[in-house]
This record gives C-alpha cells, sequence and structure tokens, in this order.
C-alpha cells in the first residue's frame, strides 16, 4: 500500500504541465492606482532632493574630496560572503560606492567623491549595507565622522574610524578614509551625481535613482583654480610603487595634495599601510 503511494506521488512530481503560460506568470500583481502612488513617491522626492542639492550648491564653501578606501568588518552577516557598499552623505546629499561582489568582512571600494561642503557642515554620516538580490539591502554598520580641523586647513588626512552596528557602539569594525579639502573656488568643481534612494513598486527594497543638474555658472569676475595634472611619467612611477591602489585614486591624491609629489607618495604610503 506505501508503495502504491510512493508511487502516486513521483508520478505527480514527474509530470510536466504542457502549454502557454498565463500574461501574470512570474509577475507581481501591482493595481495601476499602486503604481501611479510609486511614481508620484518618487517625483515628490526627486523634487526634494531636487531644491535640497540647490540650496547646497548655493550654501557651498568648498569642496572636500574623500576617498573610500576600505573596511575590516566584525562578522559576515550573510549565508555567503557578503557584498558591501558603502553610502556618505554630506549635508543633504547622498552618495554611494559600488559593490565589492563577495568582499566580506575585508571590503575594498578605493572610491574617490567628490562633495560641495554648505556653509556650518562639519560632520558626514557613513553606512555600509549587504547588497541582497531577492531581499531589502541590509545596513551592517554606521558612523558619524566630525571632518578634522586641519582637513579644513588644507592638509589631507587618513584614518580608520569605528564602525557601530549590531556588535555594538564601535564596535562593528573599521572603515579607512582620505580627507582633503579645498576652501577655494567651490564651483571649479562639478559635484558627482547624487544617489537619491526612492522606495520600488514591487516591493523589493530600495534602490538608487541619480538625480541630475546643470551646473552653477560663475559669477563676473570668478576665476577658477586650476587643477594639478599629474604627467604620465610621474603617473607610471607612482603606479609601480602602488600596483594595488588605482589610477583615478592615485590621481585625486595627487590633486588633495596640490600637485606635490613627494606629498602625494606620502599620503599613498598611509593608504597602503
Amino acid at each position: 500500500m506505501a508503495s502504491a503511494v510512493s508511487d502516486k506521488i513521483r508520478e505527480r512530481r514527474n509530470r510536466v504541465l504542457l502549454g502557454p503560460l498565463p500574461d501574470d506568470f512570474l509577475r507581481f500583481n501591482i493595481s495601476p492606482q499602486e503604481q501611479q502612488e510609486a511614481a508620484d513617491r518618487q517625483t515628490a522626492i526627486a523634487l526634494q532632493q531636487q531644491y535640497s542639492g540647490v540650496a547646497q550648491v548655493q550654501n557651498a564653501v568648498g569642496r572636500l574630496s574623500i576617498t573610500i578606501a576600505q573596511a575590516k568588518l566584525a562578522k559576515n552577516y550573510g549565508m555567503t560572503r557578503m557584498d558591501p557598499y558603502c553610502r556618505i552623505r554630506v549635508g543633504h546629499v547622498t552618495y554611494e560606492t559600488s559593490t565589492d561582489p563577495n568582499g566580506g568582512k575585508n571590503p575594498r571600494w578605493n572610491k574617490v567623491i567628490h562633495c560641495l561642503v554648505p556653509q556650518g557642515i562639519h560632520t558626514m554620516t557613513i553606512e555600509i549595507f549587504d547588497e541582497r538580490n531577492f531581499t531589502t539591502d541590509e545596513l551592517i554598520a554606521w558612523t558619524q565622522i566630525t571632518i578634522p580641523p586641519k582637513v579644513f586647513a588644507g592638509e589631507t588626512h587618513e584614518d580608520w574610524y569605528t564602525l557601530s552596528g549590531k556588535q555594538g557602539d564601535g564596535l562593528e569594525g573599521m572603515i579607512n578614509l582620505v580627507l582633503s579639502y579645498n576652501p577655494t573656488a567651490p564651483y571649479a568643481y562639478l559635484p558627482q551625481h547624487p544617489v537619491m534612494i526612492v522606495p520600488r513598486a514591487d516591493g523589493g527594497g530600495v534602490k538608487p535613482l541619480n538625480v541630475y543638474r546643470a551646473p552653477p555658472e560663475c559669477g563676473a569676475g570668478e576665476t577658477l583654480e586650476a587643477i594639478p595634472v599629474l604627467n604620465e611619467n610621474d603617473l607610471k612611477q607612482i603606479q609601480e610603487m602602488f600596483p594595488n591602489i588605482e589610477k583615478e585614486v592615485i590621481k585625486t591624491v595627487y590633486e588633495a595634495n596640490r600637485g606635490n609629489k613627494d606629498g602625494t607618495i606620502n599620503s599613498l604610503l598611509q593608504m597602503a599601510d
């Protein structure tokens, strides 16, 4: 008797259904009203972000360069190795690194972000997420950093900052950043397109949406400071000294050191430690 029941179950499992699939197969059932509500939310957030960005540009006092080098996290929270990425908020604008696939507890980004600093802003917020395919990206670690006064004085600063998370305050690991600041002619440098987080209509978490803005026009009589250019010979020489650091990171550190080659090498040595 048991054998006959097992045969029936096996036959049912092995049965193949033929024929056309329904139109809604593997699709989310979202009503037109829900789609419109999601579109309205995105439009409202886009307008809010745009106005915030315009205010930030108008009140900018200088440009901050942030190199997000790497992180050392306390724990791997994924079923496999985590895919971490980083978000940084300065003022009302949020920026995002690319994802380090299988970065696990030791992700490396070597991402350089240029952002305008509004008047009165002396801190920035950092969050590290684990990118997920089928669920909402998980927040792993976070911290708020006070920009050191010597950075505003023109020095390039490299340091490890503690992270908070499920393990406790300051116990989730550390993140390595290089900071530099240029107080002159902030409009000479266009900020990278900020990343605005908006809800997805299918309920699958949050995804970034780029908001593009036209650059501000310089007023009459304003002069833009020339950006120091690293020649190919020096770039090749420095790359040979630091093969694990990307070319764009080297160029940005060179620019942050106002074209000082020795200062650039010292800053890169601090990053490589």
